[in-house]
Formats: C-alpha cells, structure tokens, sequence
C-alpha cells in the first residue's frame, strides 16, 4: 500500500517501514474506504499495522469489555469491533459530532454496529461516567491529555486488562527536549515516565508506526 503522511513514522527508515506496509494483506472495501478517506481529508488514523496489533492484542487477551478514548471516524474502533465478536463490546467516543455520524454508518456496512455504544463527548468524563470496568482501554485522545488520561483510566480496568496507547513516540520527538510551549510532546513524554514508573502497570513501548505503549495493570 501508499503510505499517507499520517502514517509514517519519520524515525523508521523509510525502505523499512514500506517494506512492513507491502507484506499486509488487504483490507476489505469498508476499511480501504476509510483508509481513502482519511487521506483525503487529513483524518489520523491508526492505519492497518497498528489496527493489526490491537486487534491481536484482544484476541489474545479476550477482550470482551472495551473502550476507546477518541476514536474518531471509526477506523480502529471496527478493528476493535470484529476482534471482540459477537459478545463484546467497544465504547466509541468522540468530541466531533460529525465523525460519530459517519462513523456509525461504517460500523453499519461493516456489519458491526451492534457491538458498539457510540458516545459524543469528551472522552475522560465519558469513561469515568461509565459503569463498571473494562478488559482493555485504547487511548488516542489529544496528546496533551495523555497524563489525565491515564489517571482515568487506571480506576476504569481491572485487574490484568490491557492499556494500549497509540503515538508514544510521537514522529520521534518524544525522545527529544521539547520546548515548554510544546503541550503535546510534553504531555507525550509525561506519560510514558508516568506508565514505566508505575507500580500497578507492566508497560512495553513498541516502536511501531508513530509508538505504541501497552500496559497490563498488576
């Protein structure tokens, strides 16, 4: 496949990272869609590698309980979705109105929809709202939320769930002094001293696409 600006890494080399890309099956028409149009219209999405290894991630840990803080158009929530199966379920959220329309008529074709809880708004006070724990959280909300995120989602999973975060590396400017205006990156790199430091988490940063964090709570 193509690589979009949004999925490239800019700290993989780059023969690598299209040699990864090359070896993924493809995708059915809903998700290639999405692909497109997240393109076309700038939208960030996870991409296939990732949605790949989160997929694998709920199939290993059967993962029936989850929820997704900012999931936007619905790329990864469908991955989420279809690696659950017919019992589970994924928490959609998002803070734009219009990506949860279009995301739910995606989930519609891609014969999900059931398995979804669409909810508008903001994606900390969402989950805290929620009942109840969760076999495994996906974080992708603004960067500079990434340390209140974690603080609510911590209370949110139980015991041995899964904590998955996506751009952990963040174009490779986490591993870099950011400049105190910088909000993103420092909120990037506060959280992933605050998951390593933590005595309830078991954390791995996987240098995948733009780094991904998973974390077993203890």
């Amino acid at each position: 496949m193509i690589r979009a600006a949004n999925l490239r890494s800019d700290y993989i080399q780059d023969d690598v990272e299209q040699y990864l890309y090359e070896l993924l099956p493809e995708r059915d028409a809903v998700v290639s869609e999405m692909e497109q149009y997240a393109e076309e219209h700038r939208v960030p999405i996870i991409g296939p590698a990732v949605a790949r290894l989160l997929a694998l991630f709920v199939e290993v840990s059967g993962a029936k309980r989850i929820f997704e803080m900012g999931s936007a158009i619905g790329y990864s929530t469908i991955w989420l979705a279809r690696a659950t199966g017919p019992k589970g379920k994924v928490h959609y959220t998002d803070g734009d109105p219009a990506n949860a329309q279009r995301a739910r008529e995606y989930f519609r074709r891609a014969g999900v929809a059931k398995r979804i809880d669409v909810q508008v708004g903001d994606a900390l006070e969402l989950l805290k709202k929620t009942s109840g724990k969760f076999d495994l959280i996906f974080n992708d909300v603004d960067k500079h939320q990434y340390p209140d995120a974690l603080r609510a989602a911590l209370p949110k999973l139980r015991r041995g769930g899964l904590f998955i975060t996506d751009n952990t590396l963040w174009s490779g400017k986490a591993a870099r002094p950011a400049s105190a205006d910088d909000a993103r990156t420092l909120g990037v790199q506060e959280f992933n001293r605050l998951v390593y430091a933590s005595r309830e988490l078991y954390s791995v940063l996987i240098p995948l696409r733009d780094g991904v964090t998973v974390c077993r709570k203890q």
